[in-house]
């Protein structure tokens, strides 16, 4: 390979990887945003159910990553007024 075509070849990939990196950035930055997590807590007893807001989060993340943090907030239990559920989703 000639030194004018290897210089070519470097300048090339230079480019290449210069660009993957600056939308890798772009990417990552640009798709953030406020996303609202918005659950609410149901109780089963023996006379039926009954649902109420639970609590409100706001992540700022991309939406996969807030959606994953958003589910993470689901649960079921049981506590003194019976057993419950809290179910999460992003608004």
């Amino acid at each position: 390979m000639s030194h004018k075509s290897t210089n070519k070849f470097r300048e090339m990939k230079n480019k290449i990887l210069f660009g993957a990196l600056l939308l890798t950035v772009v990417s990552m930055v640009s798709c953030k945003q406020d996303y609202v997590c918005d659950c609410s807590k149901t109780y089963t007893t023996g006379s039926g159910t009954s649902t109420q807001n639970y609590s409100t989060y706001t992540y700022t993340e991309n939406r996969y990553r807030a959606e994953k943090r958003c589910n993470d907030n689901v649960e079921t239990g049981s506590d003194i007024w019976g057993d419950y559920s809290i179910n999460c989703q992003i608004q």
